[in-house]
């Protein structure tokens, strides 16, 4: 099964940029190379951030940029979004209590997409109504499980970015921790790094994102820094027993070498580039 991550798209009016990129022309060239390579993914996971000011006119655009599309795409809620504005150009959205999130039903096992979204703040919120719904879905559903979120559920070790973490990351963990053997994997985004790491043993990754990057300050401790690397998303091919996630950095306009076979008898200075 192949299923692609995008993330932190923050869609805006046409000709404003940030960090001097224009998410509308990033997010388009992330969908065309996407279609290009990937075509044969059975999904795209946008984990939130779809809007820069969660504005419904870049919803609506976002819509007629997705919607003739011959994968289908699932999204999820960040932190610049606005629920009720997105719900209400995407009604669909609307889950169990007003949230955003639902079960995906995937080719193996199913997708869960968790609204981590807080009002007024860009720190993420996963409440005891979530929590009980997280709970709801796991206890039924069979594995394997893949997790989408926007928020980090575990610290990064740099200031300002721990202060808008997942602000209830202990509840998150206490849900998920008894259901852990049937979670292959959980994805994020929020931090715009490239990130991997582990929780109660499930594993988790975030890509860099489809527009600004950001860099690992790890002195910081008021600002969040920004760097000017490539645009990314996520590959993720996944069987029952294991998942590989691999970041495509799809902006990057270097060149693409062939630097020789990987067969050890082939090995020489003469052949090898170096």
């Amino acid at each position: 099964m192949k299923i692609l991550q995008f993330t932190d798209i923050h869609l805006t009016t046409p000709g404003q940029t940030i960090a001097g990129r224009d998410p509308n022309a990033n997010f388009h060239k992330a969908l065309n190379h996407a279609l290009q390579y990937h075509s044969d993914a059975e999904a795209i996971f946008i984990t939130g951030d779809l809007s820069d000011w969660g504005d419904a006119k870049d919803y609506q655009r976002l819509k007629s940029m997705i919607g003739s599309l011959p994968i289908p795409i699932h999204l999820c809620i960040g932190n610049h979004d606005d629920r009720n504005t997105l719900i209400g150009e995407f009604p669909d959205l609307e889950g169990e209590g007003g949230f955003v999130h639902s079960v995906v039903p995937l080719s193996l096992g199913h997708a869960i997409k968790l609204d981590t979204w807080g009002e007024e703040t860009h720190a993420g919120h996963f409440c005891e109504a979530r929590s009980k719904w997280l709970t709801e879905q796991l206890t039924k559903l069979e594995g394997p499980i893949w997790v989408f979120m926007h928020h980090n559920p575990v610290p990064l070790n740099i200031m300002p970015m721990d202060k808008i973490m997942l602000l209830d990351a202990d509840r998150f963990a206490e849900t998920i921790r008894p259901h852990k053997d049937k979670i292959a994997h959980i994805f994020h985004g929020h931090c715009h790094l490239p990130l991997s790491g582990s929780l109660h043993g499930i594993p988790f990754s975030a890509p860099r994102g489809t527009n600004h990057a950001g860099w690992p300050n790890f002195s910081a401790t008021n600002l969040l820094t920004s760097a000017d690397l490539s645009e990314s998303y996520a590959v993720i091919f996944a069987e029952k027993n294991h998942t590989m996630v691999h970041m495509v950095e799809y902006g990057y306009q270097g060149e693409i070498r062939a630097e020789g076979s990987p067969d050890y008898a082939d090995w020489d200075k003469i052949t090898m580039i170096r």
